[in-house]
């Protein structure tokens, strides 16, 4: 069985893994990661379009200071970018962040598991949690990445636009990313923490581990002999 103090540093980990298990599917189930304004114009009317959108849905609303004005729109990402680049870089990042899920509810098993019992195996031990960390860590920042590159260089908003209103010219367009996209930075922090307080645990085992080791015997010199 587990020391007191194994137990209660590897539940720590285990929060702290389900923490980052539970935001990853927050970021993938909401809609708030980008905000697009673009000044429009069209030979009825001209303003602004917001597009707010996430990995899935989206919702569009028009501002028009002259002519008529078209109702708020609610349309699905991939069902607008048909096959085209942008939608070829939007898969990617969404199976990065689901891969980076099935390694949160991965590292969350082994820290658990770690609290309850003392495995053996290497891959089932501290190794195997900085691993599925890691992994997790990198698929969430590369995802981020490519959801950024796909927003600015592949002009992802502008291709939505376009296909939302056919008609539209765009005359300049800003971004403004949303909180879904910010706890991203949030997994990133749990996965290290995760890392961390494993990392301690080890070092205090270390310690304990050589406090334990009988000193080498120095034999006393009464005298010294001629």
């Amino acid at each position: 069985m587990p020391t007191t103090k194994k137990t209660l540093m590897f539940l720590s980990s285990f929060f702290t893994s389900l923490g980052s298990f539970v935001v990853i599917c927050s970021v993938l189930g909401t809609q708030a990661w980008v905000t697009s304004t673009i000044a429009f114009r069209d030979s009825a009317s001209n303003g602004t379009i917001s597009l707010t959108y996430g990995l899935f849905q989206g919702k569009s609303t028009q501002e028009s200071s002259h002519g008529l004005q078209e109702a708020d729109k609610y349309f699905a990402v991939l069902g607008l970018l048909n096959n085209s680049s942008p939608k070829t870089l939007h898969l990617v990042a969404v199976l990065f962040l689901v891969l980076s899920l099935f390694a949160a509810l991965l590292s969350s098993g082994l820290t658990f598991y770690n609290s309850v019992s003392n495995p053996y195996q290497t891959c089932l031990g501290p190794v195997g949690v900085y691993t599925w960390n890691g992994l997790c860590a990198l698929l969430v920042f590369v995802a981020m990445m490519l959801f950024v590159g796909n927003t600015q260089s592949s002009q992802l908003s502008e291709v939505l636009l376009h296909a939302l209103y056919p008609t539209v010219t765009s005359q300049g367009m800003t971004h403004r990313y949303g909180h879904s996209f910010w706890l991203i930075l949030l997994v990133l922090l749990l996965n290290i923490v995760t890392v961390v307080i494993v990392i301690f645990y080890q070092r205090a085992r270390y310690q304990r581990k050589q406090e334990h080791r009988k000193p080498m015997e120095v034999a006393p010199r009464d005298g010294i002999l001629f």
